[in-house]
């Protein structure tokens, strides 16, 4: 406890809290990204179901490269925040978890692109 001493708590919904305000790709400064998606895993689940109708469980951690437990959490936030839906089934005796964006989620992963091509273009503009 006394290596806590003077440090804040942490906030636990802190990223569920950023993503309420949406982030104005017009107006938007780098530190008001959509926090939710711009955290690696995330960004590469919601790209994936982007660009691909669906797809389950195994096809995104082989995709990813990541962990059962990894893959898991953030599929959660992500489901959680309505970005991406879950149906989970069975094909015969085996369970079968497929993911698909939703309509909620292809706005924001829009927003998040077009925000970071702003700052690619204000980047890119300045070092001229």
């Amino acid at each position: 406890m006394a290596g806590n001493v003077g440090r804040k708590p942490r906030d636990k919904n802190r990223e569920a809290v950023a993503t309420r305000e949406p982030a104005n790709p017009e107006t938007g400064t780098a530190t008001n990204l959509n926090r939710l998606i711009h955290e690696r895993t995330r960004l590469a689940i919601i790209s994936a179901l982007a660009v691909n109708d669906k797809l389950t469980f195994m096809e995104l951690k082989r995709l990813l490269d990541t962990s059962d437990g990894n893959l898991s959490v953030h599929a959660r936030k992500l489901e959680e925040a309505n970005y991406i839906e879950c149906a989970k089934g069975f094909e015969g005796r085996v369970p079968r978890t497929e993911y698909r964006i939703t309509k909620e989620g292809r706005k924001v992963l829009k927003d998040y692109l077009a925000h970071m091509e702003r700052i690619i273009g204000a980047v890119r503009g300045g070092a001229t």
